[in-house]
């Protein structure tokens, strides 16, 4: 029973590792001009499926409590966007002159480049007892604002493929993420009591549509004989982002717990967790769209597959911790109103 539990709570993480050795073991099927016609169904259908799933879950109508914090939101769509990936830019400067392979760091600037994730920060400030509308607000309002910024910040780090231009980029992720997120909002306004009511799996149906687009993504790769991952630069790079992760939450914790900085305990958890996120349902549908052509593409995927169970492991270990540190702040701060002046 132990074990079942646990397959049904990480059955995402287990289908990541299925689909990869499916794709080593019989990769024709999911190459472009396959069985799966990956060109289409992956690249329109899929992609596609994932922004409308994302439109119709997105409870912007619960956000309104959380807008007027507008120094939280500035600090963390500004720390996740702008000092996230000029850091990493500069730190690549350095690890470009190690043996590590090129197309694994090319990687790690595309994790920093990614908006926040919709539900992980969200799950983890809820799990802490931080504040959660804050985290809402800002997965939700990433997630839009990653739409327009992200694929600036690809081709200003990385540029583009050259087999497509910038035109024919622009015009997909429009097609393609902004009007089923936009369907998929308007859908909801008429279905919102109906969704509310059934509690619809709408995670579930994007973690499979992402594991398809994971398939295809390495299917391509194990078909081209020219492209190797070597073990040591996959470990240095696992390596790299848990480093990259606990400086960050380190960062941005004691930025966020200075004097005079306005923000409260409970602020800092949503801060911490929602600054040093980056989405993986978001991330991989656009480097598809972004890196149309790439034969190396799944290199440049590997980072974010590894980011993302990191962000979710390393802040399920440190949910204790933040607690503690939460509850007896809070604590602290009502003994200091309570005293005689």
């Amino acid at each position: 029973m132990g074990l079942l539990a646990t397959v049904r709570k990480e059955w995402f993480i287990i289908g990541i590792v299925l689909v990869i050795l499916s794709a080593k073991l019989q990769p024709s099927v999911g190459v472009r001009g396959g069985p799966l016609k990956p060109e289409i169904s992956v690249a329109y259908v899929a992609v596609s499926l994932i922004f409308f799933n994302s439109g119709l879950s997105l409870k912007t109508e619960e956000l309104t409590s959380a807008l007027l914090h507008v120094r939280l939101h500035l600090f963390v769509q500004s720390f996740t966007l702008v000092f996230f990936p000029l850091v990493v830019w500069l730190l690549l400067k350095v690890l470009a002159l190690t043996a590590i392979d090129q197309w694994l760091l090319r990687g790690l600037q595309t994790v920093s480049c990614m908006p926040p994730p919709v539900s992980s920060a969200v799950i983890l400030t809820k799990a802490v007892g931080g504040n959660e509308a804050a985290a809402i607000f800002n997965s939700a309002f990433g997630s839009f604002l990653g739409i327009i910024v992200t694929p600036g910040l690809l081709l200003l780090f990385l540029g583009s493929s050259s087999s497509v231009p910038f035109s024919s980029i622009f015009s997909q992720l429009f097609m393609t993420v902004v009007v089923p997120l936009v369907l998929g909002q308007v859908c909801r306004g008429f279905l919102r009591e109906y969704l509310e009511r059934r509690k619809l799996p709408f995670g579930a149906v994007s973690s499979g549509v992402l594991l398809m687009i994971i398939y295809t993504t390495f299917c391509d790769t194990f078909s081209n004989p020219h492209i190797e991952l070597d073990p040591t630069s996959l470990l240095l790079v696992v390596l790299i982002i848990f480093f990259i992760q606990l400086s960050f939450m380190l960062l941005t914790f004691a930025f966020s717990t200075r004097s005079g900085s306005g923000f409260s305990p409970a602020d800092t958890v949503a801060i911490v967790f929602c600054s040093t996120h980056k989405s993986l349902t978001l991330g991989i549908p656009m480097l598809k769209i972004v890196f149309e052509g790439y034969e190396h593409l799944s290199l440049i995927s590997v980072p974010l597959l590894i980011y993302h169970p990191a962000q979710i492991l390393l802040g399920s270990v440190l949910v204790p911790t933040i607690r503690s540190w939460m509850t007896s702040q809070q604590k602290a701060l009502k003994l200091s109103t309570l005293q005689p002046v």
